[in-house]
């Protein structure tokens, strides 16, 4: 009988690295990706598109849908997520060192590698946040499948991260998947400086300032043709009600 393999904190920090990268659709054991990491983890493609559906199971976004991970979560994914929602400051760039572990290491060199390593005080902190803020982007645009969740643009040349509660405003939250939208960047910029904002419902909202444009075709095809209309909600990571309330309050121009 051949014994599984167990998963460490490695491997699941890896795993949940492929959870931010990869859109929801593409969890499968044919995804070029899930076959390499797969071959660095010495595990087989399935066993890394399970991990994902096990931490599916796990996202409210997509129990909340209807849809379902694999049941076989374990307390170590239960943990690990609980850890990535309460202090994702913390963990992010501990995924973004296992990845890069990971793609510059052999699997035998995996084994010898210190998880306290991962807390950055070996690599410049300018360098680390970057990267870190790297790994947010691609999770955020991943979740919205690399469309603008308001035009449905989808290239990516044109495509913004966009923090609803300002980097400036929450440390904590910089890095939280669920504190961004993916928006062109033209919207991104409005969103910014809160000519727009949405609604519980997700609804876009106008400010003041932009409907005295009426007389501006491109001001009114851009925003104001499209107010009230619904935002196309992502697969994973769905925007924190609580930050659409703050970016409402402080920084909507009414």
């Amino acid at each position: 009988m051949t014994t599984r393999k167990a998963w460490s904190e490695f491997d699941l920090l890896v795993a949940l690295g492929l959870y931010c990268e990869l859109p929801f659709g593409k969890f499968h054991q044919r995804h070029p990706r899930i076959i390499e990491v797969a071959f660095k983890l010495e595990r087989s493609p399935s066993s890394v598109a399970m991990k994902l559906s096990n931490l599916a199971s796990l996202d409210p976004v997509i129990t909340g849908s209807g849809r379902k991970g694999l049941a076989g979560a374990s307390q170590a994914d239960r943990d690990l997520w609980q850890e990535f929602s309460q202090t994702p400051s913390r963990i992010m760039p501990k995924i973004v060192m296992a990845l890069e572990s990971l793609d510059s290491a052999t699997p035998n060199e995996q084994e010898a590698i210190e998880l306290n390593s991962y807390r950055g005080e070996t690599i410049s902190s300018v360098i680390q946040r970057r990267k870190s803020q790297n790994l947010f982007r691609t999770a955020v645009l991943s979740a919205y499948d690399y469309q603008c969740c308001v035009t449905g643009i989808a290239d990516t040349r044109f495509l913004v991260a966009s923090h609803i509660k300002p980097w400036a405003e929450d440390e904590h939250n910089r890095l939280n998947p669920r504190n961004g939208l993916c928006l062109s960047t033209f919207y991104d910029r409005a969103f910014d400086i809160g000519l727009i904002t949405f609604a519980d419902d997700y609804r876009l909202m106008i400010s003041s300032e932009l409907e005295k444009q009426q007389s501006n075709n491109h001001i009114r095809e851009t925003f104001l043709e499209r107010s009230g209309t619904t935002i196309e909600l992502p697969d994973k990571f769905s925007p924190s009600p609580e930050f659409m309330r703050w970016h409402r309050d402080r920084l909507f121009i009414q």
